[in-house]
């Protein structure tokens, strides 16, 4: 029996033949089949990677109706191919190279899914998502590159975009693990707070539709500038200076994302040693740490620093997207837009929650912007005079 190739197309069945007949391939396998398909037409498939190569411009890439919309189809029939294969090795790397590697990233993404919620109602534990918030835009960052390496593709700047996803997964599932997120049991706080207004059964739904489906599909959502950029490796040459520029731009942020984190650290682990030992570390006031949150350093200028980093690095993985395809906008928006209105919604509930557990974060909200800071702060900041509002002197500093 000759072996099959190509496990990643239809197969047909011409009337009365003993044969079926690969369609992407043109490979026959000799084995006997007892049933016919009589009206099913021989479609030729080309390979994926040339249907990939196949654009005519830039902006062709970054054409949802050229570029993904075609190969929607290979989702309802990746797992009946990767199941018909898990025995072969070469056979799964023929369904990976010639499946869109968007496809396959959003068959993970929706296989993710029903994980996060059979494990999160099993456990009664709504966090399942936060877990791997860090780490999945690196993996399927990962994916893009590897299917652009296998398809020979130039990828220098999917390596560059690449390393800064590593350091902000690294930055990130850092902070989360050394909050405890990671412990055993761990929950984020606005859950039970979420469940407990909305009750059992639209809570449930809300898991379904938006913890487990909705957040997965962000995650990946957020990374398909990367798409568009492998796709568009066939036109562009090696980085430019803008490209460049986009690189230093992000890790700067990630940078303002690390500090800002390591300044609300400091500030945390300085008041539970004062509330639990009365001992004062040098660098707060009694006053700055009985009021219970950070004013100090970047949130002196920002409510949320790290919130605004991280909003801003997607618009800039969007924008370079943009740049790459030279076009003024493109469907990759999606991610970064639905990033940034989750973000707009969590901070407000933080928010809320923040001003009825510390009296003064009132006046903290008068005085300093919640991403950016406000025009009279910075006149104020450069003066040096005291913010007005704050009531008291050591509140801003």
């Amino acid at each position: 029996m000759a072996r099959k190739p190509m496990v990643v197309s239809l197969f047909v069945f011409a009337k009365g033949s003993k044969h079926a007949f690969c369609t992407a391939c043109g490979y026959v396998d000799n084995k006997r089949v007892g049933v016919e398909v009589t009206r099913t037409p021989i479609v030729k498939v080309k390979p994926l990677e040339m249907e990939l190569l196949a654009m005519q411009s830039l902006a062709d890439c970054a054409s949802f109706d050229k570029t993904i919309h075609p190969n929607l189809p290979q989702l309802y029939e990746l797992p009946h191919q990767i199941l018909q294969s898990l025995n072969s090795l070469t056979a799964l790397k023929e369904i990976y190279q010639n499946s869109d590697p968007f496809v396959t990233a959003l068959a993970f993404s929706l296989l993710l899914a029903p994980t996060f919620l059979i494990v999160s109602e099993f456990n009664k534990n709504y966090s399942q998502v936060d877990r791997l918030w860090s780490i999945l835009p690196s993996i399927y960052n990962i994916h893009y590159v590897v299917y652009a390496r296998i398809s020979g593709l130039e990828t220098e700047r999917l390596n560059h975009l690449l390393a800064f996803s590593i350091a902000w997964s690294l930055r990130l599932t850092f902070n989360y693990y050394r909050k405890g997120g990671y412990n055993r049991g761990s929950e984020d706080y606005r859950w039970a707070i979420i469940q407990k207004r909305l009750g059992p059964s639209l809570f449930f739904l809300l898991n379904i539709f938006f913890i487990s489906l909705a957040q997965s599909l962000l995650l990946l959502l957020l990374t398909t500038p990367a798409y568009i950029m492998l796709v568009s490796s066939q036109f562009m040459g090696k980085m430019s200076l803008t490209d460049y520029m986009f690189t230093h731009a992000l890790v700067g942020l990630v940078i303002i994302e690390f500090v800002a984190d390591q300044q609300q650290w400091d500030f945390q682990e300085a008041k539970k040693l004062y509330l639990n030992s009365a001992q004062k570390p040098d660098q707060y006031k009694p006053e700055n740490l009985e009021r219970g949150f950070v004013v100090t350093g970047l949130w002196s200028w920002s409510r949320h620093p790290n919130f605004a980093a991280e909003q801003a690095i997607w618009i800039i993985v969007y924008l370079w997207g943009c740049w790459t395809t030279r076009t003024l906008y493109n469907w990759t928006l999606v991610g970064a837009a639905s990033y940034i209105a989750l973000f707009q919604a969590s901070t407000r509930l933080t928010e809320l929650l923040s001003a009825q557990k510390y009296p003064e974060y009132a006046l903290y909200r008068k005085d300093v912007g919640k991403f950016l800071p406000r025009l009279n702060q910075i006149v104020t900041k450069i003066n040096g005079s005291r913010p007005p509002n704050t009531g008291k002197e050591s509140k801003i500093k």
